[in-house]
């Protein structure tokens, strides 16, 4: 199972989320970095276990935004061999094409960023591209066609449950065996819940292929001995 961590970029800092709420985000408290600039963050991570990729999550952009341009390049520089999947509120083609166009960048095609389907099954051949399935509580959000067609989605697939994101509540479980029933052998990954290594053996059963986590890292919930032993 493949862990990706998770760093929420608002304002150029690493933001704590929590439930999807992000007009309440605040700059992250972890005993990982001595502040919330995205590269001593990640350093921090990294001393846990070597990571090969990093979910980062630009809510400026995705919010509608300037991007958090600087900080991503930052982030590329200091860690040369790890790749990225930015999530910066694709909303066509042309912003799918510019996260491409960056070596090591994998485009997140977030559902409740596009009005339509096509923006997601136009590049469901790209290997750098990713769908993620946003839902905030029962509600999907996104195009329902986009949904309810999985040929149209690309060989990786994050299932977001928006109000699991830093709750401690645990993944959401039975969307997830709903998804990965329908993904025809895609990898699927959780996004928002996990809360320990209970949690990951409870996806890794459900035939998840790995999880986007954090609040669970800062914590320490996840230690590098249960890390490794995932690899």
């Amino acid at each position: 199972m493949q862990i990706i961590p998770v760093l929420d970029i608002m304002d150029g800092v690493v933001v704590r989320g929590a439930g999807g709420d992000r007009a309440n985000y605040r700059p992250i408290v972890t005993p990982l970095a001595p502040g919330a600039d995205p590269v001593a963050v990640a350093k921090g991570l990294m001393s846990l276990v070597d990571f090969p990729a990093f979910y980062i999550a630009d809510l400026d952009a995705i919010e509608g935004r300037a991007p958090n341009a600087a900080a991503l390049a930052d982030l590329l520089e200091a860690l040369p061999r790890t790749q990225f999947w930015i999530d910066a509120g694709v909303r066509d083609r042309a912003d799918v094409e510019r996260i491409l166009a960056v070596p090591r960048q994998v485009a997140v095609i977030g559902s409740e960023s596009i009005a339509d389907a096509s923006v997601a099954t136009d590049f469901a051949g790209e290997a750098r591209a990713v769908l993620s399935l946003d839902f905030r509580g029962e509600n999907f959000l996104g195009p329902a066609a986009l949904l309810d067609d999985p040929a149209g989605w690309p060989q990786r697939v994050v299932v977001m449950t928006l109000a699991k994101v830093g709750s401690g509540t645990g993944p959401d479980l039975a969307r997830l065996a709903e998804i990965v029933g329908r993904a025809g052998g895609r990898r699927v990954f959780a996004a928002g819940g996990v809360r320990d290594a209970g949690d990951l053996a409870a996806l890794r059963d459900a035939g998840i292929a790995g999880a986007l986590v954090s609040t669970a890292l800062h914590d320490g919930r996840l230690s590098p001995a249960t890390l490794r032993g995932l690899a």
